[in-house]
Formats: structure tokens, sequence, C-alpha cells
């Protein structure tokens, strides 16, 4: 049963899965505001506009699997509406010249972070094929809508922080905004099979578990979230920031669409979700990972964390008998089982932990060869 809080949002509605909301009809005065500022915008005409969507109206129709019970003069404005309101938001946000504090929506910093929020939700999406068309269209200067599109979302999530460079080049290929998130977490492609073996558990071992063996824990410096590497004992993951109840929102949403609208081999949400959750099943494994600087969680303590992934977990599947961090899960447990190791481990963490217990030992040795070699030369003598 799907708690449908996760999926809904909470101040504008776009496109018409919520569309005429009671709860959400204060933000219809601003898009009003909004399509009378961007009709003075040079070279935008209204009868240019609602003629493009008319023209596009089946094609827009067809991208909900949801039969939409609007007219078709409701349907062209809702979407014309609902696209300025988006394209005015990008445009006052990334101009320079804009002054924010004469806007009431970019002027109130609550009201832009839940606006954001919500364009990411999944029953509030546009496609975006018609947010091109339309600023196309108008034409309002030389910047491109990808740029735009970074420049608004490039502070939105502190534990995805997502390349700017990366969600340009994946713009034109994006269905819609969650899309394009997606896009930009995934991991590079990848020249190995994926397919688990029949007796394969895609559980890692845990952070507490993987440090008994002595692996040491760094942040990746990488461009994609998802791509998570382990090499001579250091894994090594991504920084993860400020998580809180939109980060479980936002991953909430993210699994729905992959599990219900995308490829049937593609995974890599759910694929992560289940990696992490298994080494992150109790909060002392994030407070080891909160000590070596991979998170940086001043909105929960150790304990939400583990409990918001364990949540999570619960929702992810795996597809097909394929798992995407399938040999990063094999080469883990096998370092962990190594005796090797783990004696490695205890004896670096009992006798070199500090610089004064390394240099103890070392004198110990010392001490211990020349009692030796004197007990050496006291045997010579007396022969």
């Amino acid at each position: 049963m799907l708690d449908e809080s996760l999926y809904t949002p909470t101040t504008v509605s776009i496109g018409p899965l919520h569309h005429r909301r009671e709860e959400l009809k204060a933000m219809e005065e601003h898009k009003l505001r909004y399509l009378q500022h961007f009709l003075q915008r040079p070279n935008v005409i209204l009868n240019d506009l609602l003629t493009l969507i008319k023209n596009k109206e089946q094609k827009l129709r067809g991208c909900y699997a949801e039969t939409i019970q609007l007219g078709s003069e409701d349907f062209v404005e809702m979407i014309l509406l609902d696209v300025v309101f988006l394209l005015e938001i990008l445009l006052r946000w990334s101009l320079s010249d804009f002054d924010r504090s004469e806007d009431r929506i970019i002027g109130n910093p609550r009201m832009i972070i839940d606006i954001r929020y919500d364009i990411w939700f999944l029953e509030n999406q546009l496609p975006l094929f018609i947010l091109r068309d339309l600023f196309e269209l108008a034409n309002p200067g030389s910047i491109s809508l990808s740029k735009l599109t970074s420049e608004f979302f490039k502070y939105l999530y502190e534990p995805l922080l997502f390349d700017k460079d990366l969600l340009e080049s994946h713009f034109s290929e994006a269905k819609h905004f969650l899309d394009l998130l997606r896009l930009c977490l995934l991991p590079p492609p990848s020249n190995s099979d994926t397919k688990n073996e029949s007796m394969f558990s895609p559980i890692a071992p845990t952070i507490m578990e993987l440090h008994r063996a002595g692996v040491k824990f760094k942040v990746r410096s990488t461009r994609h979230f998802f791509d998570i590497r382990f090499h001579n004992g250091t894994l090594e993951l991504p920084k993860m920031k400020n998580i809180g109840n939109y980060t479980g929102h936002l991953f909430r949403n993210l699994q729905l669409f992959e599990r219900f609208h995308c490829d049937t081999d593609t995974n890599n949400v759910n694929d992560f979700i289940i990696f992490l959750n298994g080494l992150i099943n109790d909060p002392k494994d994030a407070d080891l990972l909160v000590h070596n600087g991979v998170i940086e969680n001043r909105a929960w303590d150790s304990e939400g964390l583990s409990d918001l992934l364990q949540q999570l977990n619960k929702n992810a599947r795996m597809k097909h008998n394929r798992f995407g961090y399938v040999d990063l899960v094999k080469d883990l447990n096998n370092y962990c089982k190594s005796p090797w190791n783990k004696r490695r481990a205890n004896l670096m963490e009992n006798y070199f932990k500090t610089p004064w217990a390394t240099i103890s030992v070392i004198a110990a040795a010392i001490l211990l060869i020349l009692t030796f070699i004197q007990s050496v030369c006291s045997v010579m003598g007396v022969l």
C-alpha cells in the first residue's frame, strides 16, 4: 500500500494529475500573474503558444498513464499556465538583472524550496519537450533551457549536488525533471555483465564488519552519485549531506518511477538503496561514516538515517535476477572473509593505532633483537 503523502505535492500542482486540488489553488493566482509577465516578453504571442500546445495535445495526453478528465480547452489552458509558471521561475532565478526581493515566490526562501521539491514528485511532472518547445518559441534570449535548469537546481539537494555539465548533457534525453535527476545519478556505463548467480545474495557486509576487516572509507570524487568503488582495501562512497525527510521523499519517487516507467533492465536506484542498506544496518555503521567524512548529517541522527534506509529498502526490488553492484558485493565479502585481512586489521588497531603505540612496538622489537644478539654473543663467548 503506497503512502500518498510521499508522492503528493504540497505547494503547487504541475500537470493534470493534481490539477484543481483545493489545497493547491492558492498557487493558481501566481500562475496567472506569471503568464501576464511572460506575455510581455519580446516575441511572445498568446495565440502562438496556444496553437503549439493544441497541436501537441494528443502527444501530451499520451505521456500520462491515466485518462485525463479535462476537455481540450481546459487541458490546453492548464498546460500553458504550468509551462509558463516553470519557465518564469527558471528565468527569474537565473537572470542576474532580476530583483528577487520584488517577487512573492522567488523572494520567499521557504516557498521556493517547497516548489523545488514539488517539481520532483512523480505525479507532478510535465514532459520536457513541451517546455523546450514553448521556450524556443518565446525565444527569451541566448541562454539555453538546460542552462537555466542547471542553475535553478544546482543547490537543490545537498546529498546529491549533481554536476551542472552532466545535467545539461542529459537534458535532451530526459522525459521530465524527475527522469533528469535519475539520469544524473546513474553510474558510468560498464562493460561488465551484472547478471547474478542463482545463489547470489545482494547483501553487502556492514560498515562495522568492513572496518573490522581493515577496510578504509573515503569520499569519492565523482560526477555520478551512484558510482561506488572498492580498490586496495578502500571503499570510496559519495559524499552524503543533510539527509532528512526530503531525502526519503525524493528516493521514494525515484524508486516508483524506475519500477513502473523505466526499461525492464533499469534498476539503478533500487540497487543503490539495497547496497546502501546492507552497509548501514545499524547507527554504529552511520557513525563510522560520519567519522570518516562520508556522511555530514546535521538534519538527522544516525539512528534516523539507518531507519530511513530500512524503510526505503522495504520497497526496493531486484529486476530479472540482476544487480548493479554484484561484483562490488563479492569483492567486499571476499575481503571480509580473508583471515589475513582480519589479523592485519587487529594488529593495526591494537598496536599501531597511534604514533606512540607504533614507536613502542618498534622499540620493543629492537630491544628483543638486541637481547637475542646479546644472548648469541654470550653463547659464543662460552664456546
